[in-house]
């Protein structure tokens, strides 16, 4: 009986096994240095604003990023993210704020916006960078950084003003510049499953099926999934700016790895 028992036990574990393997990770708990980054008083007020909605330490958590890294954050816009990871990595660590080129010539001028962080207290170790989408890097960047981020940005290197850039060689490039065991953190609004790169442009939505196959195409490992951006309740048919559901869509984070060998 115990024998018959035993085997019940273990035939149910097998079974469930592979779903707890699938299960996306949840939010881990920051570490001091996490929430105190956030928590940091002189953060502006237009970024802090919108913490309810990007859940800045949950999601700093899940990426690893620590006290004397080096950081990547694509597509820095009013740099939101690169003031908290400035703060977080110190003056040991690096940010560097990079700006495609092919975006450079916007009315909001990106490049300009960058290149005004470093000059603000505390964040003396950002550096603002431009240069194409798919240029691979000098010898001095390979293997040099820690953690590359990109948040609500991926899709948009398949918009037209992006000149035709190629992804497959961004995602080449991004994994050259990262350390081996480095991580490259995708967060985006989610499309309807199955659809692909079909509306990248007009809803400013991707599949995420289609993005872990990219990513994974250069060399990268699938490392973690969370769902601290999930809103199971929304319109994926719905154009991420649309009032009814602007700040509140449906974003999946990925947490790819560069092999450490």
């Amino acid at each position: 009986m115990k024998t018959v028992l035993f085997l019940k036990s273990a035939l149910a574990t097998l079974a469930v096994a592979p779903l707890l393997l699938s299960m996306p990770a949840q939010a881990q708990a920051p570490s001091p240095a996490v929430a105190a980054a956030v928590a940091d008083k002189t953060r502006p007020e237009k970024d802090t604003q919108q913490d309810a909605i990007r859940r800045p330490a949950e999601l700093i958590a899940f990426a690893n990023i620590k006290p004397g890294d080096v950081v990547m954050d694509v597509w820095p816009g009013g740099g939101y993210w690169s003031r908290v990871f400035s703060t977080l990595v110190g003056p040991k660590g690096k940010v560097y704020a990079y700006v495609p080129a092919e975006i450079t010539g916007f009315k909001s001028d990106p490049l300009a916006l960058a290149k005004a962080i470093p000059a603000e207290p505390g964040h003396g170790n950002v550096e603002a960078i431009s240069y194409p989408a798919a240029e691979q890097p000098q010898s001095d960047m390979f293997n040099k950084v820690d953690v590359v981020w990109t948040f609500e940005n991926y899709h948009d290197l398949y918009d037209s003003f992006m000149k035709g850039a190629d992804v497959n060689a961004f995602n080449q490039a991004v994994f050259k510049r990262l350390k081996p065991g480095g991580y490259y953190i995708i967060v985006d609004h989610a499309a309807v499953a199955g659809t692909g790169l079909k509306h990248t442009e007009d809803l400013h939505r991707i599949d995420l099926a289609t993005v872990k196959a990219e990513v994974q195409k250069a060399g990268f490992v699938l490392d973690g999934e969370s769902s601290v951006l999930a809103i199971p309740g929304d319109d994926h048919l719905l154009k991420v700016f649309d009032p009814a559901v602007r700040g509140k869509t449906d974003r999946f984070v990925l947490r790819f790895k560069k092999p450490s060998r």
